[in-house]
Parts: structure tokens; sequence; C-alpha cells
């Protein structure tokens, strides 16, 4: 288990939501640019972006779109990180985390590819479930060992009620959301929000302890957006994912 769980909220389409989260304790928002009921333009996440505290990472998500303008987004917008969440060659990803701080590349649980993650050159693996969008969540037990833990991202049909169970299963380095605490698609609730990462923490915090006398993974070292690094700052299921559900 990681010292602090990584919480990310995901489907971002408003200042209102972005602060909302940030103030529950979000460690991370992020902003769809893939075809999406919650897809946003860059001119507007550029424009959130500006009141998310420092320290907050922003994350943008696309899906198959050209490296090229995958960065060009990443510094018009600001960003701290990319989410690479389509079929993207290895290639492609490498060429995009050279010049980034951050990439996370995200896998549907089963794909076979994922077996072949390092050459991807990604700093963070996402898993999602094998049916993205269907609000259920898949089985743990395809994602065990597929990433060092305390480089793995769990998502797909995470809610409040079951947020916890999940940690505790696999000690990630961290949790993303984005329907499971909506009232509508693209709108956050305020009272989910604050459910879900407070369920999140908690388990977190229990898994530490079940774990205090073994020595916790990362080794003090800070976040590849925390650090150096860039100039600046597959599977054939094209079902919905968690942040494309009606």
């Amino acid at each position: 288990m990681t010292d602090d769980l990584w919480v990310k909220i995901c489907g971002i389409t408003s200042e209102a939501d972005a602060l909302l989260a940030v103030g529950l304790g979000a460690d991370a928002v992020g902003f769809v640019f893939a075809p999406s009921p919650r897809q946003v333009t860059p001119t507007l996440v550029a424009d959130i972006a500006k009141r998310v505290p420092h320290g907050v990472l922003t994350v943008g998500v696309f899906r198959d779109e050209a490296p090229q303008r995958v960065v060009e987004i990443a510094h018009q917008v600001g960003l701290g990180a990319v989410q690479l969440h389509g079929h993207e060659p290895a290639g492609d990803c490498r060429w995009i985390r050279q010049r980034l701080r951050c990439t996370i590349r995200a896998f549907s649980a089963g794909d076979p590819t994922i077996g072949r993650f390092e050459e991807f050159g990604a700093d963070y693996l996402l898993v999602d479930g094998p049916s993205p969008g269907s609000g259920e969540i898949f089985d743990w037990r395809l994602a065990e060992g597929v990433v060092d833990p305390g480089r793995l991202i769990v998502s797909g049909g995470l809610r409040p009620d079951n947020v916890g169970q999940a940690i505790s299963h696999l000690r990630p380095f961290g949790v993303d959301v984005s329907s499971g605490v909506e009232s509508a698609p693209g709108r956050k609730d305020p009272g989910r929000l604050r459910e879900f990462i407070r369920n999140a923490r908690q388990a977190a915090a229990s898994a530490r302890r079940a774990e205090s006398s073994s020595a916790r993974r990362g080794g003090g070292e800070s976040p590849p957006w925390q650090s150096g690094g860039g100039d600046d700052q597959a599977w054939d299921d094209d079902g919905p994912y968690d942040w494309m559900e009606q």
C-alpha cells in the first residue's frame, strides 16, 4: 500500500465541480477530451486549471488522438498528466511520455496487452472494466499481479459502496471514478463525492495498519508530475468507458 492513496475524480465539466472535488480531498481531477457526454474543450479546461490549487494534478483523458495533438493540448491547457484510454500503440505512448511529465495508460481488465505494459513507457497503469460503462465492477482478480501495485490505478464501476473493497483487495496506488459520484452525466453529486473519498481514505488507512509490519512501497520517491521529465512541465472492445456512460 502506498503511504497515501491517490484519488482522481474524472469527467469534470465545470469549475464548480473541480473545486468541489478538490475541497473534498481529491488528489487529481480529470478532463475528458474524447467523445463522451463529459467531453470538454481545451479552452474551458485551461480556464478551470488556473483555479485548481497547486499540488492537485490535472489530467487530460484522450482516446486514439494523434500524439502531436495530445502534447499540444497538454501544453496549451497546462495539464500535469495525460491518460491514454484507447488503442494507442506503445510507440505513440513513449513519444508522448518523452514530452510530458506523466502518462497513465489505461487497459480493460483481461486485456492480454497488459502483459506488455512496460513497452508503453507510461508511469501508471489504469485498469478499467472489461465492459466499460456498464456500471459493474470488474473481477478484481484480473488486476492482480499485472503491475507493481504502487503503479496501479483502479477504475471501472467504482462507487462509494465498493471502493473500499477494491482498495482492500488490490492495495493500489490510486482509484479513479466518474459516473459513480454523479447525479447526472457530467454533474458531480456532493454527497456521493464526499462518501467516496471518505470511504477510500478509510480503506487505505486500514490497509496501511494491516501492513504496518512490512516495508511500504514507493521508497519516498516523488511522483513523476512533481519531478523532472519531458520538455515542460490492444483491446477491441469499443464500448463506452465510465466517463463515456450516458
